[in-house]
This record gives structure tokens, C-alpha cells and sequence, in this order.
């Protein structure tokens, strides 16, 4: 072969090396999200015309655009006039109770802004290996387990039906071999239909569970429980005081305990809503029945939230950190339960980081709940900001789940 033909198949193999060999930023997997207002989650100001740089799972960079520095030949996606904050956190559900209607509740979260789910007390020990396993798509999973509570005939038998102190710490032992996230203590007689759980009770439940190194959450009604269960060491409320407004020495106890964390779980507000943001999520029959429920009710049936507004509003404002919680298998209520923790009189900024932030705060995952560089790369892409109508967290045009695009469960 002649030099002149060498140096040609040279240069042409030298070409289609370079044509094959991807860029820098595409070997890796990099995107970089540019333009948008990003809500970091962590209450601070949002960043205005900002990048988020992913890698696979993981956020890069977060910052304004002209501070961002993305690998050459990274994949590029417009996000002008988007507003991007994190993935919601749901502290308090019940989900389903066999591992294939689990996996499919998990699924369907992601699909409405929700990265991450913390199951109540009201689940078997069978499904708690579900914690464990990555499933794609799919939010995590968190659980306290067999909850704890007095007998209930004709309710739930899956939580330990306790009757002595020592009925009361078997159940947190055998909770604690399981490796549950947290310990859930139901207080409430159901409207005198059932024993309640007394102080000697509750406090043997606290005090074994913190020897295990547990929390312990409290399904609170009266306002002489809570203080009680306050009294006792407990670390959380998985609902707010429901029998009265909270009083000066209520609140005085709740700002001794800057540890505490409150999971308002609002009622119904009894008034009829808009439900036209669910179309498209969500069955034309399930929708219509929604519809028909859908009602203005008696200032009587308005009142609970009313007094449950009043005592989120004064306990927020004395310092206790609140979380999202929605007390169900909904998976699109955390939007409404937001909207209600506003209208409270929670900030709309608030109500974010606490449905965030704390979120994983209180799950103790350090990877979520803010969008800042080495963590998960969990976010809301939506078409209009929430910090000016908490209702567009529900305007989702794209949700992004360890940095796996999932289609939004409304999506126009």
C-alpha cells in the first residue's frame, strides 16, 4: 500500500472513531436542567434562572445558570418559565397490607409528585422486606410496622392489642427485632367506643422504645393526652390536638421540646373544591364519584378542620417542625393536604419545606428533601410557581424520580 493511501485510511478510521466516540458529558450521562426557578426546599430564598446538573441518580450542581459548569457535549433541556422543586415526602400513610398491592401504591406515588412514603402502623410484618428493594419507579418505602393500641374489636387486627406495661414492652421488643423506622402508639378511644391507652401504658411503650433507640409517634385526639405523652419523652405527633384549641401550657411544652415533630394530618374542610385537576389521573368513574361526594357541608362538619387549623397555626408559630402527612393510601392528597396546611395559615414556603425537607428529616434520609449537589436527583418540574398558589404544586409537567423521567399521573 502506498503512503499516500496510508495516510488516507488513517485519517478515515481516525474520523470514525471521532464520529463514534460520544462527548464528554454524554459518556456519563449528564443533563443539565437550565432556566427554571428552583425551590431548594431547605426555606431559603428560590434561585432564579437556574441549572440543576444530574448524573444518573445524583444531583452535580445546583445553582444559578451562570455560576453552573456542565461537562462539554452534556444533554441540554429548556426549562424557561418552569418552576422545579423537590419530590414530596408523605409521613404518614397506610398502605396496602401484601406485597403486590404495595409495589403498585409505590408506583403510583411517583406519578403525583411523591417520592417517598412513611407507613403508619397498620402494616404486617411480611411486607416490612419491602423496604429494602430498589424498585424502579417506584417511591421508598418506610414503616413503623404493627402499631400499638388497646383492644378494638371489629377494627384492625394487624397492630398489638395491649392491656399491661408488660403487654406494652413485648410489643416494642418484637417491633425493634423487625427493625422498624419508627414506634406508632394509637391514644384515643375512638369516641368511647374502646379502652384508650393509659399513661402507664404509653410511657412503658416510650421508655422501651428509646432504650431500642426508637421514636415514637402518638395517634393523639385530646388535648390532656398530648400533654401526657409529652410529659412521657414522645417524639412525635401523628396528629395535631383535636378535642379543644391548645393552651398556654400546651405550647409552653411544645417550645421545651425543639425535637418534637408535628404531622398535622387536616381534616376534610367540608367545602367544595375544585376537582378538575384530577382529571386525567384518575378513572372517569372514580372522578365522578369524587364529584358527587364533593359538597358544601354544615358549619358543624367544617368545624374540626377549623379547630385543627387554629392549633397547626399556633404551633407552628411557636417553633414545633412540622411534616406532610395524609393518613391514607390517596396518592394524590398530599396535594390538598398542602393546600389546607396554607390555608391554616402555614406560609406557602413553609408548607414546602415541611413536606419536604422535614420530610426526610424526620425519616432520617440524608440523600432527599433538598435539591442540592450529591443528592438524589428527585424533583417536580411544574408549570407555575407555588411560592405565589400553593395549588401549583398540582400543575406538574414533568417529575423526575433518581433522575428517571416518570410521566405525571395528570398530564395535560
Amino acid at each position: 500500500m502506498g503512503l499516500r493511501k496510508s495516510l488516507v485510511v488513517v485519517a478515515a478510521l481516525a474520523t470514525a472513531a471521532l464520529v463514534q466516540a460520544p462527548a464528554q458529558g454524554q459518556e456519563r450521562g449528564v443533563t443539565v436542567f437550565h432556566g427554571a426557578t428552583v425551590i431548594v426546599g431547605d426555606g431559603r430564598p428560590p434561585i432564579e434562572n437556574a441549572s440543576l446538573v444530574v448524573e444518573g441518580a445524583r444531583l452535580l450542581q445546583v445553582g444559578p445558570s451562570a455560576q453552573v459548569r456542565a461537562p462539554v457535549g452534556a444533554r441540554r433541556v429548556d426549562l424557561a418559565g418552569k418552576t422545579v422543586m423537590p419530590m414530596l415526602i408523605d409521613a404518614h400513610v397506610h398502605t396496602s397490607a401484601t406485597a403486590e398491592a404495595l409495589t403498585e401504591d409505590l408506583k403510583r406515588r411517583p406519578t403525583w409528585g411523591v417520592s417517598t412514603v412513611m407507613s403508619m402502623g397498620t402494616d404486617p410484618f411480611t411486607v416490612l422486606p419491602m423496604r429494602a428493594r430498589a424498585i424502579p419507579g417506584a417511591a421508598r418505602y418506610f414503616s413503623a410496622g404493627r402499631g400499638i393500641t388497646r383492644p378494638e374489636p371489629g377494627r384492625t387486627t394487624v397492630p398489638f392489642w395491649i392491656n399491661t406495661e408488660a403487654d406494652a414492652r413485648a410489643a416494642v421488643n418484637e417491633l425493634a427485632g423487625q427493625k422498624v423506622d419508627l414506634v406508632k402508639v394509637w391514644v384515643d378511644d375512638r369516641g368511647g367506643m374502646f379502652p384508650k391507652v393509659t399513661p402507664p401504658l404509653y410511657t412503658a411503650v416510650i421508655d422501651e422504645a428509646h432504650k431500642h433507640q426508637l421514636r415514637v409517634s402518638a395517634h393523639i385526639f385530646t388535648l390532656e393526652d398530648g400533654k401526657g405523652l409529652l410529659r412521657a419523652g414522645l417524639d412525635a405527633l401523628a396528629h395535631g390536638v383535636r378535642d379543644r384549641d391548645v393552651d398556654d401550657e400546651f405550647l409552653a411544652m411544645v417550645r421545651a421540646r425543639p425535637n418534637l415533630v408535628l404531622n398535622p394530618n387536616l381534616p376534610a374542610r367540608g367545602v367544595r373544591t375544585d376537582l378538575s385537576w384530577l382529571a386525567g389521573g384518575l378513572p372517569a368513574a372514580e372522578l365522578q364519584r369524587l364529584e358527587a361526594e364533593n359538597t358544601d357541608r354544615p358549619a358543624a362538619v367544617q368545624e374540626p378542620y377549623l379547630l385543627q387549623a387554629r392549633n397547626l397555626a399556633k404551633m407552628s408559630a411557636a417553633g414545633v417542625k412540622v411534616v406532610l402527612g395524609t393518613d391514607g393510601n390517596t396518592p394524590w392528597q398530599a396535594h390538598v393536604e398542602m393546600e389546607d396546611m396554607v390555608l391554616a395559615g402555614m406560609t406557602p414556603m413553609q408548607v414546602i419545606v415541611a413536606s419536604t425537607r422535614n420530610g426526610a428529616e424526620f425519616l432520617r434520609i440524608a440523600d432527599a428533601g433538598t435539591l442540592e449537589a450529591g443528592k438524589s436527583a428527585d424533583f417536580i418540574v411544574l408549570d407555575a410557581n407555588p411560592l405565589a398558589d400553593i395549588k401549583n404544586t398540582r400543575r406538574m409537567s414533568a417529575v423526575y424520580l433518581r433522575g428517571e423521567a416518570i410521566k405525571p399521573a395528570n398530564a395535560r
